[in-house]
């Protein structure tokens, strides 16, 4: 019962936006709007800063981006700032973001697929 009356509507708002009644741009909301499609394409700059417990900025530390489908990891060394920068972050994938040196490391961050961000900015602080 509940199909016959979804066709019926969907069939009732199609003839009016087909005589003119609504504009033809609001088919999708008469008729159900086709499935969300991911949106984030290309690629993003994953930066920012490493620091200690006094947020003080840490040289040398290595910062590490794990994706998460393949698995596969890159590095990077802090600069004298405690600055790091990885380019070319594929935006459709979801990654694990964390740093280490002398044996401390930093609580693991996400940089999710959901997260439309171009230029991703966080701050990666040692226990």
């Amino acid at each position: 019962m509940k199909n016959r009356r979804t066709i019926l509507l969907a069939g009732v708002a199609a003839a009016a936006v087909a005589a003119g009644v609504f504009p033809a741009g609001t088919r999708n909301a008469l008729m159900g709007a086709p499935m969300a499609q991911a949106q984030n394409v290309g690629q993003r700059v994953v930066s920012g800063t490493v620091l200690d417990a006094a947020s003080a900025p840490i040289s040398g530390a290595t910062v590490f981006i794990k994706n998460l489908k393949t698995k596969s990891i890159r590095s990077y060394t802090s600069d004298a700032k405690g600055r790091f920068q990885f380019t070319q972050v594929n935006m459709a994938e979801d990654y694990d973001l964390w740093a280490e040196k002398d044996g401390k490391k930093t609580a693991t961050k996400t940089v999710s697929s959901w997260d439309a961000r171009k230029d991703f900015e966080c701050e990666l602080k040692m226990k």
